[in-house]
């Protein structure tokens, strides 16, 4: 088995509802995902993926829709404030969690295409979650 891993480095906000504790509030954070490519072969140059288009693809996608937003849950309250202020939230169905959007990152890099394994979110230099299904979709 073949892996590489690509780090996209990029900055998002977000708050958990019904959670008591100070996550609660609307906070940001440097975030760091680590993308999981594998393979048994490798394509005609020789790779898994080329790390470029890994790059390219998914950064592409990280900086339209997570970086510098405010993730929020869909029922948040703070999403119409947000939209009427003229600003931008990203709005998921679950609680914005560091697992939540670890999966949803997977989820992506599924969709375009790349053999991902696991996605890696770290929210802060000593905190992460990853995301790796049981069976790769």
């Amino acid at each position: 088995m073949y892996e590489i891993v690509k780090h996209i480095d990029f900055c998002f906000g977000h708050r958990l509802l019904d959670y008591d504790g100070k996550c609660n509030q609307p906070h940001g954070h440097n975030g760091r995902v680590e993308i999981r490519l594998a393979s048994n072969t490798l394509n005609d140059a020789g790779m898994v993926a080329d790390f470029r288009d890994v790059r390219h693809t998914m950064q592409a996608w990280i900086s339209k829709h997570l970086d510098h937003r405010m993730i929020l849950r869909h029922d948040d309250p703070l999403i119409d404030a947000i939209v009427e202020l003229g600003q931008h939230a990203y709005v998921i169905e679950e609680n914005p969690t560091t697992e939540n959007l670890a999966r949803l990152i997977f989820e992506q890099t599924h969709d375009q295409g790349f053999p991902v394994v696991a996605v890696t979110l770290w929210e802060t230099t000593d905190s992460y979650a990853t995301y790796a299904p049981a069976t790769t979709p």
